[in-house]
């Protein structure tokens, strides 16, 4: 009943589910879907994670890289990004270690970001993240954000 519910209504599915923990009925569990489930939720905090920092160092490039360019709402955009971030570390500290490996996977995305929405292209941008995980975080970088 639990896996033709999963497919039929994941929402009805997720409720049953919450149900049969909370009455501690293990029995009737749909384990290898619960499973799946829980997995998923995981890898899903890594490609937030991911995604955001891919934004914030897209916004970075093209305020350093266009600086004739620069606008309000780049600069409210890595501001935002870097406070959902950190935010993001605190509910989930165990992504901290796995920060490095999402900056150099996000570094693609912000280039791919920057090359969409600029004349720039990939070979006038650098290859590898110019930014440390430091940079990323500290609201007075670069020094020029909050001046203009």
């Amino acid at each position: 009943m639990s896996s033709n519910l999963y497919e039929a209504d994941f929402y009805a599915w997720t409720l049953e589910q919450s149900r049969l923990l909370k009455a501690g009925d293990l029995t009737h569990l749909d384990v290898v879907n619960l499973v799946e489930e829980i997995e998923s939720l995981g890898k899903q905090q890594r490609q937030e994670l991911r995604n955001r920092l891919g934004i914030l160092i897209g916004h970075l490039l093209k305020w350093n890289y266009q600086p004739d360019k620069r606008s309000k709402s780049w600069r409210v955009t890595i501001r935002e990004q870097r406070r959902e971030i950190l935010q993001l570390l605190k509910e989930n500290p165990s992504l901290k270690p796995y920060l490095i490996e999402a900056i150099t996977l996000a570094h693609k995305s912000g280039l791919d970001l920057v090359v969409k929405e600029t004349p720039l292209d990939d070979e006038d941008l650098p290859e590898d993240c110019p930014y440390s995980a430091e940079q990323l975080f500290d609201p007075d970088f670069p020094v020029d954000l909050n001046l203009t």
